[in-house]
């Protein structure tokens, strides 16, 4: 993999200019400077009224005779009393500490940080008003970036989904786990609702549109059990005459049920042609897209592909095309490549999909991997170079290559959608809360002082009388 690692950075570099850097915008003035400086020093500014509130008051409030009480009632403790405080102090920190652990890979951040910004942030004055007074053109701008990640974490019915109540039926029977979610299932019965209704039934019983919704339905279910029964050329001829009857029905995506049956007669030509059609900038993308190209432009070079050869010799124009088309498809679902390279298992796909998230590779995995083992060398090729996409997209939340940058939304969406016993696909990768470290690090530092005290009682003793004089010192020296 050493060789391959380095064909891909060779290639990256060779493919693509060097993203732009994220977060780029222009200029702020001097007020609004002064602003986000204020905003963002709250909490210093805080801290340090409070040290010379503490100085002005030492008199009044006889800190140093206070404080030498202390270090007397502390010194006249038995070691068995610091044993158990440590001791306290480290089971309630570790069960914090599990607490958090917990809260964070269900929901995916900090309860401790969470309820600090909704409650406490406010009290110190770390308002959102800086945000709003940063101008018109800031706000714009976020409210573009709200309405586009709005419409990216649209949720879609899966267009090659077939199965029913009976397969799912059996699918509990044999590992005793539920299948679908109860969101899931009741998003299918909303779509139900609405594509068989229309608004004007109570006026015209037989109702046009709905006539049209139900005829559509109809002959795309028809053409689905057509394919799932191996009848492929007779589903194929189905879904283009649905195709070309009713053109604007587009958000249905027959189109993605015919490339799958065309790719399993094999009929690249015509695979090609239909992404000639759709695989516009102008319509929407899908994983079914994004990777179909990718497979037929690796389709070309996969079977003579060697990363060791390909490290020598450069790449060709063919393979630096199969490489940017990999990419590109990475970019839009970096989850796909797991479930088709099988590091992770695949479950039944939702009745319901989340474009560019784990409910989406799934359902496109499940459907699609027999494809991709189809033709020789395409896995192996998927495997040497999906990684290099990540290097070109540092800050996927903040800036894209070929697409908007990736929707935050994508996680909690894909768990409302996926069953409890699916381990989600999240990227990127969230780091660990500051407050799931905090807890750890207390929770060992006092279970450590604990230990060593019921150990040595006597060093640990000096010990205490040692920092308790230091700090003595430091109060009177104030």
């Amino acid at each position: 993999m050493a060789d391959g690692d380095g064909w891909s950075e060779a290639a990256t570099a060779a493919a693509f200019p060097p993203a732009p850097a994220p977060g780029l915008s222009p200029p702020l003035g001097w007020r609004e400077r002064l602003r986000a400086g204020l905003a963002g020093t709250g909490a210093s500014l805080w801290f340090v009224a409070g040290l010379g509130l503490l100085y002005a008051l030492r008199v009044p409030l006889r800190l140093c005779e206070n404080l030498a009480a202390v270090t007397g009632f502390l010194n006249s403790l038995t070691p068995k009393f610091y044993v158990a405080l440590t001791g306290t102090s480290s089971l309630i920190s570790g069960l914090i500490f599990i607490f958090e652990w917990w809260y964070f890979h269900k929901h995916g951040t900090s309860f401790i940080e969470q309820v600090s910004i909704s409650h406490l942030r406010p009290l110190m004055g770390g308002t959102e008003s800086s945000i709003s007074e940063s101008g018109p053109s800031s706000s714009n701008s976020q409210s573009e970036t709200s309405r586009q990640n709005l419409s990216e974490c649209k949720v879609w019915r899966n267009p090659l989904n077939l199965f029913r109540g009976a397969e799912y039926r059996r699918y509990t029977w044999v590992t005793g786990k539920e299948p679908l979610t109860y969101y899931d299932m009741n998003l299918s019965a909303q779509d139900h609702q609405t594509f068989f209704t229309c608004d004007s039934d109570f006026l015209r019983p037989s109702d046009t549109g709905r006539d049209t919704n139900v005829l559509v339905y109809i002959k795309r279910r028809l053409a689905m059990c057509a394919r799932k029964l191996g009848r492929i050329r007779e589903a194929v001829k189905i879904m283009r005459d649905l195709m070309k009857e009713f053109p604007p029905l587009t958000m249905l995506n027959i189109h993605e049920n015919l490339l799958e049956s065309l790719l399993e007669l094999q009929a690249y030509a015509d695979v090609q042609a239909v992404l000639a059609k759709y695989d516009d900038i102008s319509l929407p993308k899908s994983a079914a897209i994004c990777y179909t190209a990718a497979l037929l432009k690796t389709r070309t070079v996969s079977d003579k592909f060697s990363p060791e050869t390909a490290s020598r010799r450069g790449l060709s124009t063919a393979e630096i095309n199969a490489v940017e088309a990999i990419h590109r498809a990475v970019e839009f679902n970096p989850h796909v490549p797991k479930y088709l390279l099988e590091m992770k298992s695949l479950i039944l796909p939702p009745e319901h999909i989340l474009k560019r998230g784990d409910s989406e590779a799934i359902a496109y995995a499940f459907f699609h991997l027999q494809h991709w083992k189809r033709i020789e060398g395409a896995l192996n090729l998927l495997q040497c170079t999906w990684e290099g996409t990540f290097r070109m997209i540092p800050y996927p939340l903040e800036k894209g290559h070929l697409f908007y940058p990736y929707p935050s939304c994508t996680e909690t969406a894909d768990r409302e959608l996926l069953p409890t016993f699916h381990h989600v696909s999240v990227y990127p990768k969230k780091e660990l809360p500051f407050f799931i470290h905090f807890t750890a690090g207390l929770c060992s530092s006092t279970a450590m002082i604990a230990l060593l005290t019921h150990q040595f009682p006597e060093i640990m003793g000096v010990f205490a009388k040692a920092v308790s004089m230091i700090s003595r010192t430091c109060v009177e020296y104030l």
